[in-house]
């Protein structure tokens, strides 16, 4: 039962609008994984969530499905996602980021994506996923003790791009009001 009957659980809690949950290593693997994130599919109305699942061998079928399940709570305007340990890899990270385009409220976004066997190809899948999240005014990604090389390091600069872009945004909507006064 474990994490997919606390998901049965959560399925039911539609007016949810935060919700930190912590399963940190507590093996719940990809089943476990899909099955949390069905569950907050149907949570259309959260706007704040945490999930510290490090350590739980969710692998890149796991990450994929919590990635398809994040898609429709677009409401999301603050997400921190904890899935260190994890051995998601390329195809994981890209399964998992891909979806957040449709979250067109995120503007906090954080990733501490350690530790998970990520190359060169889900680095530069990183920054192409991000860099389609335009609301995004807070980003923090962590990508330490994974693989990604000189090749990777491309796809991290469309993440420091995304995030200059960020702050120039912020910087016109500033001159912006300061003209309204």
């Amino acid at each position: 039962m474990g994490a997919s009957g606390l998901g049965s659980a959560l399925k039911n809690c539609i007016n949810l609008s935060n919700l930190t949950l912590d399963l940190y290593n507590n093996q719940i693997g990809a089943m476990g994984a899909s099955g949390l994130g069905s569950a907050l599919a149907n949570c259309i109305k959260l706007s704040n969530l945490k999930l510290y699942l490090s350590n739980n061998q969710i692998g890149a079928l796991g990450a994929s499905g919590l990635g398809s399940a994040l898609k429709n709570c677009i409401n999301l305007s603050n997400l921190t996602l904890y899935i260190e340990g994890n051995q998601i890899g390329d195809e994981g990270v890209s399964g998992l980021v891909s979806a957040l385009a449709n979250c067109i409220n995120l503007s906090n976004l954080t990733l501490y994506l350690g530790d998970n066997q990520i190359g060169a190809t889900g680095a530069s899948g990183l920054g192409s996923a991000l860099a389609k999240c335009i609301n995004l005014s807070n980003l923090k990604v962590d990508l330490e003790q994974n693989q990604i090389g000189d090749e990777g390091s491309l796809g991290l600069v469309t993440i420091k791009l995304v995030l200059w872009v960020l702050k120039a945004q912020v910087l016109l909507q500033q001159i912006a009001l300061i003209s309204q006064i």
